[in-house]
């Protein structure tokens, strides 16, 4: 058995050199990162460093996950950006300010929803639906991104529209600021392809960095003037530059609370809250299964904790923070052992802007705009098509059509269209209408053993209520769970099992499934597809 890193100073005593320096490592993926999130959202480059300082110098101490980074995130981009977009409409000039305010009112909300207990509500939308979204947020920032990375300001608005316009920004790229744009993004492709751990010692965004701020140099993007290249001439400029204030004090910008009781706001705030908060909770889970000590974070304290760094944010000019995946997986990665990494990235992240925004003047947008690029691909990546396919064809429409909702309509309008696919197919495949959101199981506990027996439909939509039978197992029983009654048990519920039954063991009890597999047949060979009710049941051990 292996002993839990301590917390407090204490565990910064004891783990300074990991956590220090992992917390160094990540700050040289945030940096570039935090800046170029920021102006795909409509909002100044300062406002991305703002979130990441305030999320590790003050939801790093109160957050309850220790391991992962807070900071804004490239799945926020299309609710900020769009926010933006709309407040400019009904206000122009003031769109950043006004959605400011949306922020503030959204991580209030957050607050409530962590004081409310609602963390377990990331246990309630489905997984392909999720996925769906993320997916379609991959192809809004490509659809923006592609055209800062040639040096094109495109006239569309709309994702679709946008996608569309790629070929006039292709025929009418500016070639010096494409050059570093293409170069950036070959570099990314190149490194993720190379396993090499050598390589891998020097964070991809630093190396796109290092080659693009002496590329924008040799084009002389520090002064505006005309460039000939290719038989062609170019206005260059610092306007492809990153613009910043020459202090992070007076980038502070105070938040405008004129609209805030519109139905724009009314809609972006629900946005903000429910997707921000959902994006976070998902990301939790995540890092705790990678967390090497296998701790379980405490998701009402850490919503809670992002909350109020959210409300900072709204109120100092900051975007909207989560607990963002990337920075955090890097953080496990490197071998951090406590909050004090992302405390560390905050406070790395604020020494360099407030000594050395110079420096951060030289990077080129391009290079940024490659990076999301990137990022978007990673989200929409045809590989996600092919992992959903293998859990099964249901799983597959609920995440193209939440992917196609999303870019038709808004990200909530999206998820909620993919949740209705899911309870559509559901009853298609023999669910009842009472079961949908409410399950009749009954607990019975005799010495050791613990039994837990379900009598309907096992779905996504009423796991919440079958939640509360298993935080109430104590730890180190034998638990049966008894399927026989039970006529469809759907992949979300089965992947939430597997996730129960794996950590049970892991902290020494016992877990048997009674019922499943000889008396349900599963949709397709994936281990925790969905599977309806078809023969006698049989004990089996684990979820096989």
């Amino acid at each position: 058995m292996f002993t839990l890193p301590k917390e407090g100073l204490a565990g910064l005593a004891e783990n300074y050199k990991t956590d220090l320096l992992s917390g160094f490592l990540v700050f040289l993926i945030a940096l570039p990162l935090c800046l170029g999130i920021a102006l795909a959202s409509g909002f100044p480059p300062l406002g991305g460093i703002i979130t990441a300082v305030i999320g590790g110098l003050v939801v790093g101490p109160l957050a309850g996950s220790p391991l992962t980074i807070k900071g804004p995130a490239a799945g926020l981009i299309a609710i900020a950006a769009g926010s933006v977009e709309a407040f400019e409409a009904l206000s122009p000039g003031h769109g950043y300010q006004l959605t400011l305010a949306v922020i503030v009112v959204a991580s209030v909300l957050q607050v409530v929803f962590g004081r409310l207990r609602a963390g377990v509500l990331g246990d309630f939308f489905p997984a392909s639906a999720v996925h769906g979204m993320l997916a379609a947020i991959g192809v809004i920032i490509i659809s923006k991104q592609i055209h800062v990375m040639l040096g094109v300001k495109p006239l569309a608005k709309g994702p679709l529209e946008l996608l569309a316009e790629v070929p006039h920004s292709i025929g009418n790229a500016t070639l010096p600021i494409a050059v570093i744009g293409l170069t950036s993004l070959a570099i990314l492709i190149v490194l993720s392809v190379i396993k090499n751990k050598y390589v891998k010692i020097v964070p991809a965004p630093l190396m796109v960095l290092a080659v693009a701020i002496p590329m924008g140099q040799f084009f002389g993007l520090d002064a505006a003037h005309d460039y000939l290249m290719n038989g062609q001439t170019f206005k260059l400029g610092p306007n492809f530059l990153v613009n910043l204030p020459v202090n992070i004090v007076a980038g502070i910008t105070f938040p405008d609370f004129s609209q805030i009781l519109t139905g724009t706001a009314a809609q972006y705030i629900l946005m903000f809250a429910l997707v921000g908060s959902l994006e976070s909770l998902l990301t939790v889970k995540a890092i705790d299964n990678l967390d090497p000590y296998k701790r379980k974070s405490n998701m009402n304290r850490d919503l809670l904790a992002v909350g109020i760094g959210n409300t900072l944010c709204g109120l100092l000019g900051g975007l909207p923070m989560i607990s963002e995946v990337v920075r955090s997986s890097a953080n496990v990665s490197n071998g951090a052992k406590t909050r004090w990494s992302n405390i560390a990235h905050g406070f790395f992240l604020l020494v360099f802007v407030a000594f050395a925004p110079g420096l951060i003047h030289m990077i080129p947008l391009a290079a940024l705009g490659a990076m999301l690029v990137f990022t978007g691909y990673r989200l929409a990546s045809p590989k996600h098509f092919k992992e959903i396919w293998a859990i099964g064809k249901e799983q597959l429409i609920i995440f193209v059509v939440t992917i196609f909702a999303t870019l038709a309509t808004d990200l909530l309008l999206g998820v909620a269209t993919g949740i209705l696919v899911k309870l559509i197919i559901q009853l298609i495949n023999g669910a009842s209408f009472s079961s949908l959101f409410k399950l009749k199981a009954e607990m019975t506990a005799q010495g050791n053993e613990v039994r837990i027996k379900i009598s309907n439909d096992a779905l996504f939509s009423n796991y919440l209520g079958f939640r509360k039978h298993l935080d109430a197992i104590p730890a180190g029983k034998h638990v049966t769970f008894d399927f026989a009654s039970t006529g469809l048990i759907d992949h979300a519920f089965m992947d939430h099992l597997h996730h129960f039954v794996h950590d049970y063991e892991h902290k020494g009890g016992g877990v048997d499934i009674v019922g499943l597999n000889a008396t349900h047949h599963a949709v397709s060979n994936h281990p925790l597809v969905a599977r309806k009710a078809d023969e006698l049941p049989v004990v089996s051990r684990g979820i096989e």
